[in-house]
């Protein structure tokens, strides 16, 4: 007996199986802000250039120019700024409002700093965020901070006049509180405050002022975003208050 497919049937195998489908990359959010060149470094090897809008997937590896700041906007509103050289690669993003045990926010920030403000998979899953670096990993309870990795022998642009400041972390915290730590202890800071990480074997440590850390993009990027700055199917912002470093 002959068994035919309607049409909507055909539709729903067919979405099924390229969700399915191997190297299938999926949507994580959305360039709503560019000063500069931004690019993107496929997981295949294949290099595009971003521009307003375009649309940023899981394993891509973005990075900024020397003159660059780059806004994405996540599929659960949370936003993601890099500052000038970084380079930041999407491990996983995945967020459906409708269920929770998919959550994932892995991060790697190779090189550079960038300005985190959590969304909503912050707030229901902090568990599931990491944002690596090569001096610490951080975990988030949904609050705003900017972070920053000056290299060995490489500084980073924004470094004081007086010269090259030390290579290591560098936390800013705008929102909330937050803890770092690492094989050598652990710390905690709260909103204003700067924390200074060395090494991985090293306490991370408050710093009474401001190390030398810049971030200054656009007075645009921090303008509210309007309908067509949002992710696609993204619901309004939610933000909170404290993130974890680990």
């Amino acid at each position: 007996m002959k068994t035919l497919f309607k049409p909507l049937q055909c539709v729903v195998l067919a979405t099924a199986l390229l969700v399915a489908a191997p190297g299938w990359a999926a949507v994580a959010g959305v360039v709503t802000q560019l000063s500069g060149p931004l690019l993107a470094k496929k997981a295949n090897g294949a290099v595009k250039i971003l521009s307003l809008k375009s649309e940023v997937e899981n394993g891509d590896t973005l990075v900024t120019e020397k003159n660059t700041y780059a806004q994405v906007r996540f599929i659960d509103n949370s936003e993601i700024t890099l500052r000038p050289a970084s380079t930041l690669t999407i491990e996983n993003f995945s967020f459906d409002s409708g269920r929770q045990d998919g959550d994932q926010a892995r991060f790697n920030l190779v090189k550079g700093g960038l300005r985190s403000v959590t969304g909503l998979l912050g707030k229901r899953s902090k568990e599931k965020f990491e944002l690596k670096t090569p001096t610490a990993t951080i975990g988030i309870r949904g609050t705003t901070f900017i972070v920053e990795h000056v290299p060995t022998g490489a500084p980073a642009g924004g470094a004081p006049a007086g010269g090259a400041r030390p290579p290591g972390l560098y936390v800013q915290v705008l929102d909330g509180m937050i803890f770092v730590a690492n094989g050598g202890g652990g710390t905690s800071f709260a909103a204003g405050q700067f924390g200074f990480t060395p090494a991985i074997t090293v306490p991370p440590a408050v710093v009474p002022a401001n190390p030398g850390m810049q971030f200054s993009p656009p007075p645009v990027f921090s303008a509210p975003a309007g309908p067509q700055g949002a992710a696609p199917g993204a619901p309004a912002p939610q933000r909170a208050v404290d993130c974890e470093v680990r």
